[in-house]
């Protein structure tokens, strides 16, 4: 009798006997405020990577039956719904090329400036320049243990032997960071977003290069330890606009205020922020479109730091970035109720 995968969430395995015990999560994963988990136990941790670590809470039966449970955010609602409840209006496009919002009584008239296309264009070759980037690679000869999964984001392969697991060009991934935003879950390197978080773990990889097993973690930190021994880190970025206002948040614990900066520019923000346990984020944001940065302002809050950034030319943004690969989902409006 051939196997079966198993389809609970945190499950997965391939089993013949119906009656074998299968432990798993119930309930739908959650993301809020930077932080991820699961709906039906406790762990809450902040990166992509320890989520899917989180032990399974409940022991049962395997099921092949498809599993529809939806991630939720903003504190446990579901995040479709969290999108769709404030029955915002949908823009459209008139002849003369303008996008409208309202109904015919009441509309406001937001221009498409000719930068969209252009980050639009930028937003492909960031993609493509982003496959081409070196990514974390084994040492050659070092031991992998049988049975370790690909560290690659995507890639479900398991070592196997080094004949069978090292074959160039065998490791199909996603070199991008995972975005989950206003209810849509997908990969920063490529355009496909999807609703439920079953189909976000799905979405088939699209790059290809060598397994990585083991990696350079530690040498990796080592290169990543600032100058004054400060730990330099990524964070988690998200927003949410309204006709007149791009409100952008940057998930970081305990900033501290009087070390960090944050200069607003037309088109980009020069980020630095240091924490009172030794870690720094610096990075740049291209912004998707011009800004007005006299009008623009931030505020530091326990678990991450608020932007309040005033648009230059009301049109409605896909995406913060102007690099990021977009499908192109727009929602104007108020944030959700927490």
């Amino acid at each position: 009798m051939s196997g079966q995968k198993c389809t609970h969430q945190g499950c997965g395995k391939i089993f013949t006997d119906t009656d074998e015990d299968c432990v798993y999560h119930p309930g739908p994963p959650v993301f809020h405020e930077g932080q991820k988990g699961w709906k039906c136990c406790k762990p809450r941790v902040l990166t992509f990577d320890e989520f899917l670590t989180i032990p399974p809470c409940t022991t049962g039966k395997h099921t092949t039956e498809k599993v529809t449970t939806t991630a939720a955010d903003y504190g446990g609602r579901p995040a479709a719904a969290a999108s769709s409840s404030s029955n915002l209006p949908t823009p459209t496009i008139s002849q003369d090329g303008k996008e409208t919002f309202g109904d015919a009584s009441n509309r406001v008239r937001a221009p498409v400036p000719e930068a969209r296309s252009n980050a639009a264009a930028a937003a492909a070759a960031a993609a493509a320049a982003l496959k081409d980037q070196a990514p974390e690679e084994d040492e050659s000869g070092v031991a992998v243990q049988s049975g370790t999964k690909c560290k690659r984001n995507g890639c479900e392969t398991t070592y196997v032997s080094e004949e069978e697991s090292r074959k160039p060009g065998s490791c199909v991934h996603h070199p991008g960071a995972a975005i989950f935003h206003e209810g849509s879950k997908g990969w920063s390197c490529c355009k496909r977003r999807v609703l439920e978080f079953s189909e976000f773990l799905k979405i088939s990889g699209c790059s290809e290069g060598n397994h990585c097993y083991v990696g350079n973690k530690e040498e990796k930190k080592k290169e990543e330890m600032g100058v004054d021994g400060e730990e330099l880190v990524e964070c988690r970025t998200d927003f949410y606009q309204t006709y007149t206002h791009i409100n952008a948040s940057i998930f970081l614990k305990k900033t501290d205020k009087e070390k960090s900066t944050l200069v607003f520019r037309e088109d980009e923000i020069e980020v630095d922020l240091r924490t009172t346990d030794k870690k720094r984020h610096k990075a740049t944001i291209p912004l998707y479109a011009k800004i007005s940065p006299e009008e623009c302002t931030f505020t530091v809050m326990g678990t991450k730091v608020e932007m309040k950034l005033k648009k230059a030319d009301g049109t409605s943004w896909p995406t913060l970035r102007n690099d990021e690969a977009s499908a192109e989902i727009i929602q104007i409006g108020n944030a959700p109720r927490v």
